[in-house]
């Protein structure tokens, strides 16, 4: 199994994004629609991370639901805090997703399909808006991240193997540059830096963090 050598709440934060936050405008359901219609031209700032170990082969093809809940309150970010005992993100807070599979019709087959299994969403409350550009994580997957809108009512059933708690996120609070942290690890490979957005009890960082940055300036564009 893959395990982290290093806990990265305890390293020192090095620095952070610090841009000003989205306006909320941008966060809404008609907004983000349009920004996926007619994209800008932008820049995303991580899309290859430093590999956390040697590769010995191809990296996997998997992708990732980015689900963007429209509650009454303002919109929030559903993501799922991974099970300790798997080989690949243990314990970690991520986006329902998973491996492609070669029945999968697409990446947004792969996303939406996984997020069914992982936290029992109905793909039918799911508005895909399109896809965000291909994430190489550190542990040797090529993710498509798929934006979607959620519409409440809907019901969630947990896969006790593979997702510990499903929980939510204000989208404001991560839409935010002084929410941002930059830490740095040293790997096998060499030093990583990675992004780190601690929200309440919960810890987002790695790729999460990074696909989450991408989203940042595509909605600041």
């Amino acid at each position: 199994m893959a395990r982290l050598h290093f806990d990265p709440e305890s390293l020192p934060v090095d620095s952070l994004g610090g841009e000003e936050p989205v306006s909320s405008e941008r966060l809404q359901a008609n907004f983000l629609r349009d920004r996926f219609l007619h994209p800008p031209t932008w820049s995303p700032e991580i899309t290859v991370e430093r590999l956390v170990r040697p590769m010995a082969g191809p990296l996997t093809a998997a992708a990732v639901l980015v689900p963007i809940v429209l509650r009454e309150s303002g919109p929030t970010l559903m993501l799922t805090l991974r099970a300790a005992h798997l080989n690949d993100h243990a314990g970690q807070i991520s986006f329902p997703g998973g491996r492609c599979e070669q029945y999968d019709a697409s990446p947004i087959e792969t996303a939406l399909r996984e997020t069914e299994e992982e936290v029992g969403l109905d793909r039918r409350c799911i508005d895909v808006l399109g896809t965000l550009p291909e994430y190489h994580t550190g542990t040797g997957f090529c993710v498509t991240p798929v934006v979607g809108i959620v519409q409440p009512p809907f019901e969630l059933t947990p896969a006790p193997l593979e997702v510990a708690e499903i929980f939510e996120v204000p989208l404001a609070f991560l839409m935010d540059g002084k929410h941002h942290q930059r830490r740095t690890a040293e790997f096998q490979t060499g030093s990583r830096t990675f992004y780190v957005m601690p929200y309440e009890r919960f810890f987002i960082w790695g790729a999460t963090a990074g696909m989450l940055r991408n989203l940042f300036h595509l909605l600041r564009a």
